[in-house]
């Protein structure tokens, strides 16, 4: 067993690609067959991944949840933000071009209201939750864009570690909630075309969510909705510690 152990810590990266797999099969099943896929397995699998995390870190009194365990060292690199980039871009690749001009000004209209209207909300639950200075606003309001918004936005703009990891915490229940929502929903937001799908993606923003509801809804509509939720990430990440923190700085500095 202390040999397997080794071999395991020595291929840390290995290993946590075998865990992710094991995590999303495991996913898969309770989808199948617990929820007969109308919960998706990506739903799943998030909320698996985060209670590990939590778990791990409260066994390990460390900062990086399960990479602070030895022996899953890897997630740290299979984590972070180069391996999770290519994720988001790699999305891209199935897009028709042709399809993606069909969007036109609606397509440019969804993506301007999607991170205008979640960052609003989000800056006011912070506000009534207490946290009042402009700083903790805006990071919070970023996560309500998204989950990574909203720490690149607190990294930038000097945000405290807690307010980030709320920042993060908004844009996760946020994204678990388009995974499981739109294939409930698709029929009354008519989530049939390529269009629609860009159109929805521009309001959604969090890739993951709209990547994961849209195939629940119909597979071909993925890479329309991620493709348009990936350009709001970029946009957001803009935005957030520029514009928004000069409005919210500007009102409530």
């Amino acid at each position: 067993m202390e040999e397997i152990i080794t071999v395991l810590t020595k291929n840390a990266l290995v290993t946590a690609l075998a865990v992710t797999g094991l995590m999303m099969y495991v996913s898969h099943l309770l989808s199948k067959y617990l929820t007969k896929g109308k919960l998706q397995s990506s739903a799943f699998a998030i909320t698996m991944g985060l209670v590990l995390a939590y778990f791990a870190g409260i066994y390990t009194q460390g900062e990086k949840g399960i990479s602070d365990i030895e022996i899953f060292g890897g997630f740290a690199l299979l984590g972070g933000a180069m391996l999770r980039d290519l994720a988001i871009a790699s999305t891209a690749f199935e897009v028709d071009v042709k399809e993606v001009k069909k969007a036109g000004k609606v397509g440019l209209i969804a993506l301007t209201l999607g991170c205008v209207i979640p960052f609003i909300i989000g800056a006011m639950v912070a506000w009534v939750m207490g946290y009042r200075d402009p700083v903790s606003m805006t990071t919070i309001g970023a996560g309500a864009m998204t989950y990574i918004v909203g720490p690149v936005t607190g990294s930038a703009i000097g945000a405290s570690s807690e307010v980030i990891a709320l920042s993060i915490a908004i844009g996760l229940i946020k994204a678990v909630f388009f995974m499981v929502g739109t294939p409930l929903l698709a029929k009354f937001m008519y989530l049939k075309s390529p269009r629609s799908a860009m159109v929805f993606g521009g309001l959604a923003g969090t890739t993951s969510g709209t990547a994961a509801g849209l195939a629940g809804t119909d597979v071909r509509l993925v890479p329309y909705g991620a493709l348009v939720a990936t350009f709001y990430t970029g946009l957001g990440c803009l935005l957030g510690p520029s514009l928004f923190f000069l409005t919210i700085n500007a009102i409530f500095g």
